[in-house]
């Protein structure tokens, strides 16, 4: 096994795409300073002098998390406000395709981590606030969509997404990844239905 790598990158992000690399294939309790090591490459000691805790490791590797989450589409392919119902769908609906596609480790460690936020206070706020940023942009977009409650229909459309992403990459529905246009359509569906249009 070996973390994901690209041309540039750093020895912080290495050793954090370790650390989400081995919550996706051990679990937590495969997560350990030396494993990490290993599984960069890296001489031992190289992870705890980066992260010197356990905690320090598990707030590297939610940092790095939300960094892979956000790009996922690319600037150009997201969703911008006031571009119409479709260019929404279009944006959503190819986020969630690549996730299910290409992304699945990250479904993985997300769960692994937003499970040990549940048991370690300390790890909860630093996971909170850095999911944050995600939530301000959902609710301008479900804004501009014409929400008239944006904050609740954005927490609904998190939730859909939630419970798709969960079933296709860990849940009975594993073996069944749905096709962009399917995705498209249940999006297309969801929003209408919320937004009553």
């Amino acid at each position: 096994m070996t973390a994901r790598t690209t041309p540039g990158t750093s020895r912080a992000e290495l050793i954090a795409d370790a650390a989400l690399t081995l919550l996706a294939e051990r679990g937590m309790r495969g997560l350990t300073h030396r494993a990490v090591d290993e599984a960069a490459g890296l001489p031992q000691g190289s992870t705890s002098n980066y992260a010197r805790t356990r905690q320090a490791l598990l707030e590297a590797a939610v940092r790095r998390q939300a960094e892979r989450e956000a790009s996922v589409l690319t600037p150009h392919e997201m969703p911008v406000p006031n571009g119409g119902m479709d260019g929404l769908v279009d944006a959503l609906a190819l986020a969630l395709h690549r996730y299910l596609t290409h992304h699945r480790e990250l479904l993985i460690s997300r769960y692994e981590l937003a499970l040990e936020a549940t048991r370690r206070p300390e790890l909860r706020a630093f996971y909170d606030a850095t999911g944050s940023q995600f939530r301000g942009p959902l609710n301008a977009l479900m804004a501009a969509a014409g929400s008239p409650e944006p904050e609740r229909h954005a927490l609904s459309l998190v939730a859909w997404c939630e419970g798709l992403m969960f079933s296709c990459a860990a849940g009975s529905y594993h073996a069944s990844v749905p096709e962009l246009d399917e995705l498209r359509t249940g999006f297309g569906e969801l929003l209408r239905g919320m937004l009553g249009e």
